[in-house]
């Protein structure tokens, strides 16, 4: 064991990213080994699992992470076992050694930490577990009720920015990919290099251009001076003042040939250096290009897990299809939407596919199944889908929890197609799901989702069909600091719009702006379109010379998500490639604006983020008819009842409700919580599950049957996190339920204050 510090801190990095290349590694073979069907190749994917635990144990002895060690060890016990033929695999087998892979990734956490952190979890328990699996003879695993995976990436690492990069193959070197970022920035950064060149070459034509017109208009004064020198040279009587003049514009002559040619001279090197340094920048940009590229395999290795656990948890059946994992993206864009492509996958295990009996009664395969597809849209963007074949989304129920949690207006609602009821489920607050628990319910994951989209400048839609199933659509950008714009000029200011969510430039006549409902619309293609005045809804003073009567008007058609409207601006100027500049911690989230660029000028102006913007223009306009939730619900006069019989679980969640302004009573079980309810008012049943004389399903029951309670909302607080502890809440009317492992007090305040 080294014992210089600054040695063992380079071990430990160098560890930390050999462990998980190692962890993954038995993570995706385990998920391999789980659906193996010949004994030839289960029997491969054992010696690969085995090597990866074995070379895990060696590298946490050589930094003394000894449970990671031990860990390791009892893992090769296993599955030199089932090498042996001593064991055999089940389901249950398999739940055990996906918990272990979850307990290395967690030690992992804590490898810098030292042996005395007291945050560190014990492996006690899971080294028994592995020692009792070696020591019994289960039967031959029959098929699995989890995952079965169609195509299975390659093994690639999956690593922080922070950690250290790695590229596979021969003559190759790690390198921390925070070096590798500085260096890419670096590079990235000639891009402005470039803009200046042209900008200069550019500005040299001009001038050479009114330096022509200099000497048309010499020329036209020709014959006046010919004149002029015949009558001085004839000893005409002249004015020496116009004498003087007369000779000092014969001596310009020469002057202005030499100008001109100089400037001839000057526009063709500016001209090939503007090739050559394009040409330079282009191809190292290319090359740096190819350095952060990563496939998606390195995303899509850690997908088939989490829909393992989602799907086994749930008792359902479900069969994850990949295809274009070979497809290469920007590796910075790959590690944003790590987790929401996860919660996606989550969602569509909990919220789409149905239970294997409900299928079944639907004339479906019992096995559900998830197809995540990558392809190529054009040479600047990517698409990914993200489909499943299960039940679809009930626009009418998005509809109904949108009006009634005051997201939009009855009449409204009612005016929505279903296409644009199903985008509601974006909108933060917005959930079908019957109740609340620890993986879905709340509303939030796919307006994150969404945001983090829009923040990589994607985009997401989603398209479904009932009973058949749900595809949420994603357009991703290749890298993610360069992508060419549309610089526009708009009351006096530059900007620049992305082209990829640009879909027709257009000159239109003033008469063609028509108004329609007090809205100003043009067509476009044959279809009534949405028109607003970019300067208008970026909240722009117009400028005092502003030509309202101009008979024609440029205007950039914008789309996003099923919705496009018409932008009118003072001038489309040109399209050119830009580097996205952040504006900074301090301006993190600025409505309209995705970030900055510099111009080949040395001019900094503004990249427009196109759904803010169209958002903004809806509102603006009124395109579509809103609500505002009106007033503020008051949590001080919401009375909450708490039935708990332990008397230290009763005390915390009363203390946490009145601390957040709630008035509380308790009842110390269920026949005493129903005889309160009865004989008070209440806007709210908090209540635990195992509790004497009447449980918490029983007494939501007996609130369910009750006309006078059969409103109020229930949320059970339980120890009980089995599947079938939580369809029995579900049956029994609960609206949330909440485990006590998983409990904090943000998670109960939250669940609350939307119920009431």
């Amino acid at each position: 064991m080294p014992t210089d510090d600054n040695l063992l801190k380079r071990l430990l990095a160098t560890f930390k990213v050999e462990a998980r290349e190692h962890i993954d590694a038995i993570a995706t073979g385990l998920i391999d080994l789980e659906r193996a069907g010949s004994d030839t190749e289960k029997s491969t994917l054992l010696d690969v699992i085995f090597r990866a635990a074995h070379s895990l144990k060696g590298a946490a002895r050589t930094v003394n992470t000894r449970d990671i060690e031990s860990v390791c060890q009892a893992l090769e016990n296993v599955f030199a076992a089932l090498r042996r033929k001593e064991i055999q695999l089940s389901p249950e087998s398999f739940d055990l050694l996906h918990q272990v892979v979850a307990m290395l990734v967690t030690l992992l956490q804590f490898v810098d930490s030292g042996p005395n952190d007291a945050r560190r979890p014990s492996v006690a328990e899971l080294l028994r577990s592995l020692q009792n699996a070696t020591s019994r003879h289960a039967p031959a695993a029959a098929a699995s009720n989890g995952i079965s995976t169609v195509e299975t990436p390659v093994s690639t690492m999956d690593a922080p920015a922070s950690a250290t990069a790695k590229r596979h193959g021969a003559g190759t070197i790690r390198v921390a990919t925070a070096k590798l970022d500085a260096v890419v920035l670096q590079a990235e950064e000639l891009l402005s290099a470039k803009l200046a060149s042209a900008q200069q070459a550019q500005r040299l034509r001009q001038l050479r251009l009114e330096s022509s017109a200099w000497r048309k208009q010499w020329m036209k004064l020709r014959p006046d001076l010919r004149a002029a020198r015949h009558a001085i040279d004839g000893g005409s009587a002249v004015d020496p003042a116009w004498q003087r003049i007369v000779e000092f514009i014969d001596f310009s002559d020469g002057s202005i040939a030499a100008l001109d040619n100089g400037l001839t001279e000057l526009i063709k090197a500016a001209d090939h250096e503007q090739r050559a340094v394009g040409a330079m920048v282009d191809n190292l940009l290319d090359e740096m290009k190819k350095v952060v590229m990563q496939p998606f395999t390195a995303l899509f290795e850690v997908l088939p897990r989490t829909v393992r656990e989602v799907a086994r948890e749930q008792g359902k059946i479900v069969e994850l299809a990949m295809h274009g994992e070979g497809v290469e993206i920007d590796r910075r864009i790959l590690e944003e939407m790590k987790d929401p492509l996860i919660h996606l996958l989550r969602n569509c295990v909990d919220h789409g596919i149905e239970l294997p009996e409900v299928r079944g009664r639907a004339a479906k395969s019992r096995q559900g199944t998830i197809t995540i597809a990558v392809t190529m849209r054009d040479g600047s963007n990517v698409e990914l889908l993200l489909s499943d074949d299960g039940a679809g989304v009930d626009a009418a129920a998005v509809r109904e929890f949108a009006v009634r949690q005051d997201l939009i207006s009855a009449q409204a609602a009612a005016a929505l197609s279903d296409e644009q009821a199903v985008a509601l489920i974006f909108q933060s607050g917005v959930s079908t799901s019957p109740i609340i628990t620890d993986i879905s319910g709340r509303g939030l994951g796919l307006a994150i989702v969404k945001e983090k989209v829009e923040k990589l400048n994607g985009s997401i839609a989603v398209e479904t069909r009932s009973g058949k199933g749900t595809t949420f659509r994603i357009v991703l950008p290749l890298t993610l600091t360069r992508f060419r714009g549309v610089l526009v000029r708009t009351a006096r200011r530059l900007m620049v719009v992305p082209t990829n969510s640009v879909e027709r430039v257009l000159r239109v006549a003033r008469t063609s702006i028509k108004t329609v409902e007090n809205r100003e619309t043009i067509v476009c293609d044959g279809t009534v379109t949405a028109l607003a005045r970019l300067a208008d809804v970026l909240e722009l003073p117009p400028p005092g010379d502003a030509d309202a009567e101009a008979s024609h008007h440029p205007l950039l058609v914008l789309s996003h998500a099923n919705q496009r409207i018409a932008f009118l601006v003072d001038e489309v100027m040109s399209e050119q490639e830009v580097l996205v500049k952040p504006l900074g911690k301090q301006l993190v989230r600025v409505r309209n604006i995705a970030g900055a660029t510099v111009l080949g000028s040395g001019q900094v102006v503004p990249i427009l983020n196109v759904p803010d913007l169209i958002e903004s223009a809806v509102a603006a306009t009124a395109a579509v008819a809103r609500s505002a939730p009106v007033g503020t619900k008051s949590v001080e006069k919401k009375s909450v009842l708490v039935a708990e019989d332990s008397i230290t679980s009763r005390s915390l969640i009363k203390s946490i409700l009145e601390t957040a302004g709630y008035r509380v009573e308790t009842a110390v079980d269920g026949m005493d919580g129903l005889a309160r309810l009865r004989a008070g008012k209440f806007d709210l049943l908090v209540s635990d599950v195992e509790m004497p004389r009447m449980d918490g399903f029983g007494l939501t029951t007996q609130v369910r049957a009750d006309k006078k309670l059969q409103q109020i909302p229930v949320i059970l607080v339980t120890a009980l996190n089995s599947r079938e502890d939580r369809e029995r809440g579900v049956d029994a009317g609960a609206n949330a339920y909440i485990v006590k492992s998983s409990f904090d007090q943000s998670s109960l305040l939250e669940v609350v204050r939307r119920l009431v």
